[in-house]
């Protein structure tokens, strides 16, 4: 029962990090990934008003989500639409989104240091039982958040005239343009959800387990996983991506050692790259041509 709630959690939170990479993903057709940083900002600025300036939670974490969804946003402003400008690829726009990680990790660092920081203000408790399992407040928070985001993130895209314009420029950019929806505008939309949800996972996971200004990278690699085994494309597919890839790890960390988890992951994205490289879902990018 221990090994199910904690496969829980973690395909809770991989869930809501590979939802929000895709968000970016679908309109612009590459990887941020400066995303991670994102992802860890969001924890340290909620350490910055929570603890360091006294700031009451609930006032700290919505303010901690605004910075980092505002640092997203501006990272698509001031980089990525100046490089589409000169038709640059989606290569040469995930090496700047390398460089811009690597500037914004070492600023993290240079702030607030390497080591591990907690932004719990109360004493570590003993979580409550359940069948002989223990799992936390804020464990329990995390499950519930995770889903409760997924399903109105899926909702918001099928049913918003927001999310349907996202899907429109995911499938065409050009045509979007010629029909009235500002690809520009929309893909600005995008990195404003998308790193509003990873801000939450980033709080989420700092709460749980403490941070480092490099937590974000790797629960970065699991997102782009769980994407790709659930088949880019199928927003549905993650649960099934996300949902393999916690409990591979939680098996591989209970038989084997903890320090298997990341290499079970790449293990099993390598065997779905070269089996079944179109994921869960089998389906393929349609390409429409104007």
């Amino acid at each position: 029962m221990q090994l199910l709630i904690n496969i829980l959690i973690s395909f809770g939170v991989c869930n809501l990090v590979a939802l929000s990479i895709v968000t970016i993903y679908y309109p612009t057709r590459f990887f941020h990934i400066a995303h991670a940083a994102t992802l860890t900002l969001s924890a340290y600025i909620t350490h910055l008003f929570s603890t360091q300036l006294n700031i009451p939670t609930p006032i700290s974490i919505p303010l901690a989500i605004t910075c980092a969804t505002a640092t997203g946003m501006l990272s698509e402003i001031t980089l990525y639409k100046p490089l589409r400008k000169r038709n640059a690829s989606p290569m040469i726009l995930m090496i700047a989104s390398l460089g811009l990680y690597t500037v914004l990790q070492n600023i993290i660092s240079m702030l607030w240091g390497d080591d591990t920081k907690s932004i719990r203000t109360g004493q570590v408790k003993v979580g409550n039982e359940f069948l002989g399992a223990y799992i936390t407040d804020i464990q329990i928070t995390t499950i519930a958040v995770c889903l409760t985001l997924f399903i109105a993130c899926i909702l918001f895209m099928k049913y918003s005239r927001i999310g349907r314009n996202i899907r429109a420029v995911a499938s065409n950019p050009e045509l979007s343009n010629i029909v009235g929806i500002p690809s520009n505008k929309v893909i600005l939309q995008a990195f404003g959800i998308g790193s509003a949800l990873a801000a939450v996972a980033g709080i989420l996971i700092a709460y749980d387990t403490d941070m480092r200004p490099t937590m974000g990278f790797n629960w970065l690699l699991y997102g782009v996983v769980a994407m790709i085994i659930g088949g880019v494309g199928s927003n549905w597919g993650l649960i099934g991506g996300a949902l393999l890839l916690a409990t591979a790890q939680h098996l591989a960390a209970y038989y084997i050692g903890s320090q298997w988890m990341d290499a079970v992951a790449y293990i099993i994205l390598i065997l779905f790259l070269i089996a079944k490289p179109l994921g869960f879902s089998g389906k393929r990018l349609k390409k429409i041509e104007i």
